[in-house]
This record gives C-alpha cells, structure tokens and sequence, in this order.
C-alpha cells in the first residue's frame, strides 16, 4: 500500500477553512483530522492551503498546442503531452478537453478540419501506456454551423468518455460575436484573415447554418442523449436563447453574454460557467457580460480556465475575495464542477473521496502552487522525519 500524511495545512473543505491534516492510501483519502502542527513522518504543508485538485469542464488549451502560431500544425501526441503537464502545473486534476466537432471542408483555407476522433483516440492511448498526468474526459463542441457535424458525431460512442456535449453556433451576428466588428478582430488574430477572407467566410457561414442548422442542432441533441453525456449551452445572450437551452435540457450554460439570459437560467438551476480570465481581468475579451457582474446577481457558481489555465486557480482566488468567502471561491473550481459533470468521486477533501490534492499559498492576493498530487502522477511527496 502506497500511504502517505499531509499535516499542518489549511485545509479547504465544503463551507470552511481549517487547521488539519489527512491521510492518503493508495489514491484515495482515507482519514481528515482537524488541528494545529505537525505530524513527525509526514509531508509539512507549512501551514499552506490544501484543497482539492481543480476540475476544468471547458478548455480551448488543447487546441492552443496543436496549433502554436497560424497555419503551424504540432504533432499530436506532443500536443497532448504538453497540454496535460501545463494542467497539472495549474493545479488542474480533472479536465474535460473541449474538442470541436463539426467541419467546414469548403473552407479552402483548411481552417476548420475534422480532428476530434484523432485526438480522442490518441488520448486513449496515453492513458492506456500510463502517460498522462491528470485525468482526461471528452466535451464535444458541436458546432452547428457546419456542414459534418452530424457525421463526426456518429463516431463517438460511450467508451470514449465523453462527459458533456455543448451546443455551439458561430454564425456570425449572434450570440458570442453579434458584434461583427468583435468577429472580424478574433479571427484576423487567429487566422490572419484579411477583409475578402472575412466577407467570404461570413458569406460561407450564413449559407450552412440555413442549410444544416436544424438538422445539426437535433442530431447533436440525439448524440447527447445516446452517449450519456450532460448536455451544455454556450454563448446564451437573449432570453430566447436562455429559454431554447431550458427545452433542450441543458444542465450547464458556459460563458452566457448578457445579465438577461443569465437570469433566466439561473431561475432554472442551470450551473452557470464563466471564464476565469473574464474574472481576472474585470471584463470580457469579446465585449459581453463581465463575470464579476454576474457573481454579483448570483448568477456565477463555476469558474473555467477557458484559453487560460493559470487563471483558473487565480480566479478562484479573487472570486472567494469578491465573495468575502475564500472556500466558496475554490468550490466553484473542485466541488460545483464535479458535480455538475457527475463526477462524485472527487472535488471533495473527505474520506473515500479521491486524492487528487493542490497545496497552494496565497500573496498579495496570487496564489503560488507549491505541489499537486494525483493517483496518475508518479510525483510521491518527499516525508520530512524532521520540520525543515
């Protein structure tokens, strides 16, 4: 039995922060106690936070490493690997990778190609050879504005882990990026598009979204339901939108962009995400709602690292700041996620709960990650026999 004990930490529980320690065997928590000091033989956190490992239920990071710069295309296995360290070294345990599904093979650019079954079948693999260091899942992005989202679905089945399923629409005009002027700004960063690739994309776009619209957004709904996976929203921004999420039975709404559509879904109890860099820097990137806002009404209750993975940790942070409520802060980063993906064997300091564990200090308000822990890492805690 692998067994190890973290003392002197500032444990970071449900509701509250206390002085304790806990046991850890073989992945799994198997004793909490609370109190002051240290205990001779175990890891000191000297008096750090220790709080569950972070769950990240939508990012893009992947993606950033499988393409660095425009038109660069890295290997994907490398790609995977170095995304999964990147997490680990944010505190993040427990991720679902946002994977687009649905292509523009008209696009002549090659801008939006198939790669999501690529990708999950290389993820697989890493984690069957032992090589990854958190613990990946699958979130498909369906996007409904594209001409094979309907066949890329039809390639997933349950054995790939696929835990949610968003509803995504990027025709441009709408939701995100009703702005065109928005639009045009994050795709000339991206893709390097000039003004006549603008005007023909967005030509592209309104033509496939009539002609494939409806068909991809009920076959979307038919693949949610036939793979198990909790079904999402994005982008909400009218009260229509809000309202068409609560028919489709969306149980988490991801980054809605105005007060309007939050309110009516968070009279629903849908778990609302906004972008932990929305909530670093005061304001969002695209001009929409800022997070802060929200958190205000109540509207805000999960945090994700979005294109940012340091800022999930850090956002947690100034949300329990905001907050006046330091552990509500990292909840909405541990517990709140976990449970809204269903995932009820972690996001809890508590016995029997998985050890997947963050140690972290806070200054000037910054948290600095001191150590992560998870059953996948090969990382053991070194066992001080006397205080350092």
């Amino acid at each position: 039995m692998h067994e190890f004990i973290l003392s002197n930490a500032r444990l970071v529980l449900e509701n509250e922060v206390v002085n304790g320690s806990i046991r850890v065997a073989d992945g799994v928590i198997k004793e909490v106690n609370s109190g002051k000091g240290f205990i001779r033989g175990s890891f000191d956190c000297n008096e750090n936070y220790l709080s569950p490992g972070l769950i990240e239920l939508h990012t893009d990071n992947l993606e950033r490493h499988m393409q660095p710069r425009a038109n660069v295309k890295w290997p994907i296995k490398a790609a995977i690997l170095s995304h999964d360290r990147e997490l680990e070294s944010a505190g993040i345990t427990t991720v679902f990778d946002a994977l687009r599904v649905g292509s523009i093979v008209s696009d002549k650019r090659g801008n939006y190609l198939k790669y999501a079954r690529q990708v999950t079948d290389t993820i697989k693999e890493l984690r069957a050879e032992k090589s990854l260091k958190i613990s990946h899942f699958t979130h498909l992005r369906a996007e409904v504005c594209s001409e094979t989202l309907e066949i890329e679905l039809e390639e997933f089945t349950p054995e790939d882990r696929v835990g949610i399923v968003s509803l995504m629409d990027h025709t441009p005009g709408q939701k995100q990026f009703r702005d065109l002027d928005k639009m045009a700004e994050y795709l000339k960063g991206k893709y390097s598009m000039s003004p006549k690739d603008l005007e023909d994309h967005f030509e592209r776009l309104y033509k496939i979204k009539k002609a494939w619209g409806d068909r991809n957004h009920a076959a979307t709904l038919s693949a949610n339901k036939r793979l198990g996976a909790i079904l999402a929203s994005h982008d909400d921004t009218t009260e229509n939108d809000a309202i068409t999420s609560i028919e489709n039975g969306c149980k988490i709404a991801e980054f809605p962009t105005t007060v309007e559509a939050s309110k009516v879904l968070n009279r629903s109890s849908i778990n609302i995400i906004m972008g932990g860099p929305n909530i670093l820097r005061g304001e969002s990137h695209s001009g929409n709602v800022a997070a802060k806002d929200l958190v205000s009404m109540g509207c805000c209750n999960i945090l994700s690292s979005d294109y940012m993975p340091s800022s999930l940790l850090m956002g947690a942070v100034k949300l329990g700041d905001i907050l006046g409520d330091f552990a509500k802060g990292i909840k909405a980063v541990t517990e709140t996620p976990a449970k809204a993906a269903n995932l009820n064997d972690r996001g809890l300091i508590k016995i029997g709960m998985r050890a997947d564990l963050l140690l972290f200090d806070v200054k000037n308000n910054f948290p600095i990650i001191q150590r992560v822990w998870t059953p996948n890492s090969t990382q053991s805690p070194h066992i001080f026999h006397e205080r350092q």
